[in-house]
């Protein structure tokens, strides 16, 4: 399986237009043959779980059996979504990211299905890693959520091994993840499991029951085309 990830960013103050497509590009994307599981999302500012909308940035994310070897960059985003995402994207002159990805461990559920397989909970690899963590929040639960995730997302970024992340999500402030990128695996779970804000935030959320429903997939970033906000996050790495 291979999975993939576009983050499109719109020129400003064509904001109307990316929020317009997330409802035109669903029927070409449940349409297209080589998906089996896609979502289109917006994006949050601050790069991890955030209530503050980035109106220029989305993402649409797949699950798809194409072969890597046969992606043309030329014709990139025709071959992932179809003709018409290609072109609405060309039209508005958009920037986009493009990272592929092979799930390697993980579990959990998203809308009830497991998307990218059954995972194993541990593998050895440990080269660079992309880490998906993603949850829905229950109604009742959203104030104590948002008032623990700020402190993780500050500490996250200052992490040693962090490359990147970027704050997704389906619907503001209930259904949110946060896609993030290491340098491998021991600098991932550093932060995961030995500061001592986020180990504070995982046990609450369990202790709290905080989720309706939640998923966590480790994945090994195979490669990338295009760039974000000027730069490709893991130029020269892969």
């Amino acid at each position: 399986m291979l999975v993939t990830l576009t983050i499109i960013r719109y020129p400003p103050y064509r904001s109307f237009f990316a929020v317009l497509a997330m409802a035109i590009f669903r029927l070409p994307l449940w349409l297209h043959k080589n998906n089996s599981f896609y979502k289109l999302m917006g994006c949050g500012k601050n790069g991890t779980f955030d209530k503050t909308p980035d109106w220029q940035q989305w993402a649409i994310l797949t699950a798809t059996d194409m072969d890597i070897t046969n992606i043309n960059e030329d014709t990139l985003h025709q071959q992932l979504y179809g003709k018409l995402v290609a072109s609405w994207l060309r039209f508005f002159k958009c920037e986009t990211w493009t990272i592929f990805l092979t799930p390697i461990e993980g579990h959990g559920q998203w809308d009830g299905k497991m998307p990218f397989g059954v995972l194993q909970k541990q593998t050895n690899y440990d080269g660079p890693i992309a880490i998906l963590t993603r949850a829905s929040i229950r109604l009742n639960k959203l104030s104590a959520f948002w008032k623990n995730v700020d402190a993780v997302a500050v500490q996250m970024a200052g992490a040693n091994g962090f490359i990147t992340s970027i704050g997704i999500g389906e619907v503001p402030f209930i259904k949110q993840a946060t896609f993030s990128i290491w340098q491998n695996k021991m600098a991932m779970k550093q932060f995961a499991y030995a500061m001592a804000e986020h180990t504070t935030v995982i046990q609450k959320t369990r202790k709290e029951n905080w989720y309706s429903e939640e998923m966590f997939v480790r994945f090994i970033p195979i490669k990338t085309i295009g760039t974000i906000k000027g730069s490709n996050p893991l130029q020269g790495m892969l």
